[in-house]
């Protein structure tokens, strides 16, 4: 560009043509007191894949280990239950390490103060969510894959 650089709409659509053609998402001008910020938003499809691939194996898991109850929405279960592991985030949860890997724990498993009964994804992170007392975990409410809400009751540890 010249010396005169001047930001009439020419130019503005002759910067947004090089953002587009570059694959760049932002250009910034700036002439003596003059400054001009192109931002080009970039639409990226939700990461489906890697999730519904974690996500997959879990009913296969289910029904290996053959719990006596199975998982019951998480809307009959009062969050205020004594025994009720609620989450303290929102994202998504997941009963085991790995996809093939087996659960961390089912219905009926015996569990320490502090350990790990299940993931949560929030902001590509893992947190274990750890049980809070010492018990059996009576129900399983929620699925591998599926997402939680802050405060949601996940599991009875009665």
């Amino acid at each position: 560009m010249t010396k005169d650089l001047q930001f009439d709409p020419a130019t503005i659509r002759e910067l947004a043509q090089i953002l587009r053609e570059s694959d760049l998402t932002e250009i910034e001008l700036v002439d003596n007191d003059m400054r001009v910020k192109l931002v080009r938003q970039v639409t990226v499809a939700p990461m489906a894949m890697p999730l519904a691939a974690h996500a997959a194996p879990a009913p296969a898991a289910a029904a290996a280990t053959a719990s006596p109850a199975p998982a019951a929405p998480a809307a009959e279960v009062d969050a205020d239950h004594p025994g009720a592991v609620n989450s303290p985030m929102v994202g998504v949860a997941y009963l085991s390490p790995e996809p093939t890997a087996a659960n961390f724990v089912t219905v009926g498993s015996k569990v320490a103060q502090g350990q790990t009964l299940m993931l949560i994804e929030a902001m590509k992170t893992y947190n274990q969510i750890k049980a809070p007392r010492a018990g059996t975990v009576t129900r399983i409410l929620v699925e591998s894959g599926m997402p939680v809400e802050f405060g949601e009751p996940l599991m009875i540890v009665e």
